[in-house]
């Protein structure tokens, strides 16, 4: 009858203790030090109940087989283990964030983006499993971001939060939102310097905001850094005039003067996406691996596949180098953790001194490359030991 509820596997603390009393004459405080033993995972204390109870068994007129095939059903409860209160309200928050990620997919994602903002591996994660999901995760935009994740009404989309951008902090992104909605969208980046009278538009913060791609919408990003510091001067010249109570030339007379930027050539598709790296901790518009996807397939494994490949089996994986660490051998020369990551997942590749020596220029931040080696699985964790590097630099060369 104690394990009715549960078709007769022990599942909660509580079973447990009423099992240990009712067959085996434990009391409530020796039945609490069982569930303290499961609760807390302590291997070594539950271990020392195990005589007290197949000898309370015994002594109750149970047959020891039977005593000592029940404790060996208690023993798993040791690694995991829940009182049935907190399995219920697990279970209930289960069926809860389940139906909510069916029925509303971009809702859910957005807020589990949002709890995990400040993990840029897991985000990473996460906007995969949106893109499985059919939902877009878009970069931060001026007119629709807010501070967090947010949902795009109407479509099946997801906005970065101006909080996510590196730089920029909650000041400015508190001014920015409420300026917009007391006074409606930013028309133009003139319309936006003109509004935005905070002294933590710095240039710093206006770099970073224009990097990630908030301006999109209204000007040419490599446009805006170029002429970064004649749009701070008028955010500056702006803030002193309506500190001083002043007005402009033109007001009231229904237009306003432009201002002139100067022409400069469009940033590459490769520098947005590198921005978007250094500012955002991820490639959100699109990936530098994109035009090679072809090439990778053809010529190495994923990294995804090759993490599952056993220790000491030869691979080739395709990547970007996303990361780099340095140290000094005992006999002082370089060796170097390599961060590499392709469109499906990231992977540690270390490197000893005898192939920096081969080819020491390669190792640089966003370079793309072949790494071959052997797969290692130190701590738990794959690893590639490499044998050898080398730079894609053109889809038509190889």
């Amino acid at each position: 009858p104690i394990l009715k509820n549960t078709y007769a596997i022990p599942v909660y603390q509580e079973q447990i203790m009423e099992i240990a009393r009712e067959l085996c004459g434990f009391t409530l405080g020796e039945a609490d030090v069982l569930r303290k033993a499961i609760g807390k995972k302590i291997k070594k204390l539950l271990m020392s109940q195990k005589e007290k109870f197949i000898e309370g068994g015994i002594k109750n007129g149970i047959n020891r087989i039977i005593i000592e095939k029940i404790w060996s059903w208690i023993e798993p409860s040791a690694s995991y283990s829940f009182n049935r209160s907190h399995a219920a309200s697990y279970a209930t928050i289960a069926y809860q964030t389940a139906f909510l990620k069916a029925n509303y997919p971009v809702e859910f994602m957005a807020a589990v983006l949002t709890s995990e903002r400040a993990d840029t591996e897991r985000i990473a994660v996460l906007i995969e499993e949106c893109k499985k999901m059919g939902v877009e995760v878009l970069r931060p935009d001026i007119n629709e971001s807010f501070m967090n994740f947010s949902v795009v009404p109407q479509k099946n989309q997801i906005r970065f939060g101006l909080l996510a951008i590196k730089n920029v902090g909650i000041n400015i992104v508190e001014t920015i939102i409420s300026e917009r909605k007391s006074q409606g969208p930013y028309k133009s980046i003139q319309d936006f310097v003109s509004r935005i009278a905070s002294r933590d538009l710095n240039k710093k913060s206006m770099e970073s905001l224009v990097k990630a791609g908030v301006f999109d919408a209204l000007e040419e990003r490599n446009k805006l850094l170029n002429n970064l510091e004649k749009l701070l001067e008028q955010a500056r010249e702006n803030h002193k005039t309506k500190i001083n109570g002043q007005k402009g030339l033109f007001d009231g007379m229904g237009f306003t003067a432009t201002l002139v930027l100067s022409e400069t050539p469009a940033a590459t598709s490769s520098e947005k996406l590198t921005w978007e790296k250094e500012l955002l901790g991820l490639y959100v518009s699109g990936h530098p691996l994109k035009n090679f996807k072809g090439l990778l397939e053809k010529k190495s494994l994923t990294i995804s596949k090759a993490s599952q490949t056993a220790v000491g089996k030869l691979v080739k994986v395709g990547g970007i180098i996303s990361g780099i660490k340095k140290i000094i051998t005992k006999v002082g020369k370089p060796m170097l953790f390599v961060g590499l990551e392709d469109e499906t997942q990231k992977i540690e590749v270390v490197v000893f001194p005898s192939i920096i020596e081969k080819n020491p220029t390669i190792f640089q931040e966003n370079k793309i490359v072949f790494v071959s080696g052997k797969m290692d699985a130190r701590d738990g964790v794959p690893k590639i030991i490499c044998n050898e590097i080398e730079e894609i630099l053109d889809i038509k060369e190889n």
